[in-house]
């Protein structure tokens, strides 16, 4: 397992510039598969999770080849779907939880589609029903093998359009849902469907080739479906949530940075969220400018002056991914903060190593967890710590890079899964980072 050697209590400066949208990213490369046509798709971040997919689309038969850096041309013509059924498929498909949205366009266009069960963030249980279930709607049937985690749906006919009401939002559920329906026979209607801008731009994508969305930014969908899907080429967003990595990380380094080129209209609650922190944002064109606290940032209360609660929910509420950051960087905030991390019951488990790096942290329950900032009267101490999923991985290394003295980060490979060369990246805005 490679490490990250840090030394922190460094302020940093300069621009970074976002990398393309991990969570778009593994939706938008699942949807070549619904068409025999070549498919471009530019600004594709080179990171673990997203390699896997494509390499994963390349054992399946789809021909790819890369253009330029973050773009690549997909053209699955030949598709192997024999290859779902091979004990290579079962490993491969295992180690990524993004696999899982292969299913929906396999099952509209070939008949079938199976997935190992997938892997990713240990982060608390993640449901499939809501995948599934909206494939048996369509007219699927499900098969699942015990003994060896083997999931999949079948049909001899073509999917059929219906009503379905989503038992929840989800994300990758409705995405899959989606990429199955445009090629249904009849309209079918999604209620309670995610609208997250990852799953607008998977829709626009879609129509670009030839689908019939229609409710797109809401959480009804209407999908007419249509006979077949052609090409198109289509360039993926900035990462929201690495843009909120960057905030977070200038805040708690008292650093001046810009952020450049964030899709400001797509980041929803979260420059208003780091507000609420007391932190500084300021919109220049369609930058991010961040300037050096140097005197610290205050924590607002609510308006009757209670303690303030930062809470996850669906968009266009918090992104449950962005809670780790918050609650790293009102370690040094001054005022006190409730942390309520509502869908994953163990992304709050990092927050010991934080405690032993002297942050006032009072872990709740699974869920919840009270802030008492230091308002930069106590730096934290620098110590070795273990990456356990991405999102705590990256705030731990804010937290190290805010730190007094040398720390270590090991099992960085969870953190390289949503973040592009960020050692590098870092080094050129001042960071003192070395990966062994």
């Amino acid at each position: 397992m490679g490490t990250f050697k840090i030394e922190g209590g460094k302020s940093l400066k300069g621009e970074i510039t976002p990398q393309g949208a991990k969570n778009e990213a593994l939706q938008i490369l699942c949807a070549v598969l619904l068409t025999p046509e070549k498919v471009t798709i530019k600004n594709i971040p080179d990171i673990i999770d997203v390699n896997k997919l494509i390499t994963l689309l390349g054992n399946l038969g789809v021909k790819i080849r890369k253009i330029g850096h973050g773009a690549y041309t997909f053209q699955a013509d030949e598709v192997n779907v024999g290859y779902l059924e091979t004990e290579a498929f079962k490993k491969e498909g295992g180690s990524l939880r993004g696999s899982i949205m292969i299913v929906g366009p396999l099952l509209a266009r070939f008949g079938k589609g199976y997935i190992p069960k997938p892997g990713g963030d240990k982060i608390g249980r993640r449901r499939l029903d809501t995948h599934f279930e909206g494939f048996i709607n369509l007219g699927a049937k499900f098969r699942y093998v015990r003994e060896e985690h083997f999931y999949g749906v079948e049909t001899k006919s073509r999917l059929k359009g219906t009503y379905m009401l989503l038992d929840e939002a989800s994300v990758t559920g409705t995405a899959n849902i989606v990429m199955a329906a445009v090629l249904a026979e009849g309209t079918t209607t999604i209620y309670n469907a995610a609208c997250e801008p990852y799953l607008q731009q998977l829709c626009k994508m879609l129509n670009a080739m030839g689908a019939k969305i229609s409710g797109v930014g809401s959480n009804m969908l209407h999908i007419e479906g249509v006979e077949s899907l052609k090409g198109c080429e289509h360039h993926i967003l900035p990462d929201m949530i690495e843009i909120g990595s960057w905030i977070g990380l200038a805040a708690m380094t008292r650093s001046e940075i810009t952020i450049k080129n964030v899709s400001w209209e797509n980041l929803g609650q979260i420059p208003a969220v780091f507000a609420k922190l007391g932190i500084t944002i300021e919109r220049k064109n369609d930058d991010i400018f961040i300037p050096a606290h140097t005197e610290g940032y205050q924590i607002k209360t609510d308006i009757d002056g209670s303690i303030l609660t930062i809470a996850d929910a669906p968009w266009p509420g918090f992104t449950p991914d962005l809670l780790s950051i918050i609650l790293v960087v009102a370690t040094q905030a001054k005022g006190e903060v409730l942390i309520h991390q509502k869908m994953f019951e163990s992304r709050l488990f990092f927050v010991d190593k934080l405690i032993d790096m002297g942050a006032k942290i009072i872990l709740c329950d699974p869920h919840r967890a009270i802030v008492i900032g230091h308002n930069f009267q106590s730096q934290l101490k620098a110590t070795t710590m273990t990456s356990p999923d991405i999102r705590a991985g990256i705030s731990l290394l804010i937290a190290a890079l805010s730190a007094k003295g040398s720390s270590t980060i090991q099992n960085i490979e969870q953190i390289d899964r949503g973040y592009e060369r960020i050692d590098e990246r870092l080094r050129e805005i001042g960071a003192n980072i070395v990966r062994v």
